[in-house]
């Protein structure tokens, strides 16, 4: 409740937006546990702080996100929806809890590389590429990437490989989820070279299908 009243106060969420995180925060305490809550905590600090960081730089250049960064409900089941039903399937399903952990932690570890790869990169970035054809294009058009924001994705990944390890102990597999956090965030500029700049999907869908992804791909890693 105080973390719903503190986001909602220095308006980082909407009222919607607010509620929605603190069902999905009951999902993932009742499906993962405390460190569920608190990989879905770090992704949240991490997002405002990199959100934040210049931010009347970014607005004047026209990089901000709308609603100077303030999310909606609808953002928040981008980034955190596949986590809230990975964590329903650790609750009915607790005989397999370290593939949820895993999979919620790589799922969140992609939601972070890529918010803070877009955030870092449009402010630090010094040359800009296509993602698919590699040839110079604008900054902050979608699927466009730099060397600096992809340095700063790749850190955005090890940061929550590394809350996982605080959470669950640490394993060879908190590099699965560094990986599979940042190949989601290739993912999601990958589509949204393609079917985002073709209007076939939006931002919150783009950002659904990054954290799936990383989060099957874990999965597949791990199932047996």
């Amino acid at each position: 409740m105080l973390g719903m009243y503190f986001s909602v106060s220095t308006k980082k969420l909407t009222v919607g937006a607010s509620l929605t995180g603190g069902i999905i925060g009951l999902l993932l305490f009742a499906g993962i546990g405390y460190g569920g809550l608190l990989t879905m905590a770090s992704f949240f600090i991490i997002a405002v702080i990199a959100t934040a960081w210049k931010l009347k730089e970014k607005v004047l250049a026209g990089l901000s996100e709308t609603n100077k960064g303030r999310r909606s409900a609808f953002q928040v089941l981008a980034n955190a929806g596949v986590p809230a039903f990975i964590a329903i399937f650790a609750f009915f399903y607790p005989s397999n809890q370290f593939m949820w952990e895993v999979m919620l932690a790589s799922s969140f570890a992609a939601a972070t590389s890529d918010t803070v790869s877009s955030e870092l990169g449009n402010v630090y970035g010094k040359n800009y590429y296509h993602i698919i054809t590699w040839k110079k294009d604008l900054r902050g058009e979608n699927g466009v990437v730099s060397l600096e924001g992809t340095l700063a994705g790749i850190a955005g990944s090890t940061f929550i490989s590394l809350i996982y390890a605080v959470c669950f102990g640490f394993s060879a597999y908190v590099f699965l989820i560094l990986i599979a956090g940042f190949l989601g965030n290739i993912v999601d500029s990958i589509l949204g070279a393609t079917l985002e700049r073709r209007f076939i999907l939006n931002n919150n869908m783009v950002n659904f299908l990054n954290t799936l992804f990383a989060a099957l791909i874990a999965g597949v890693f791990l199932y047996n």
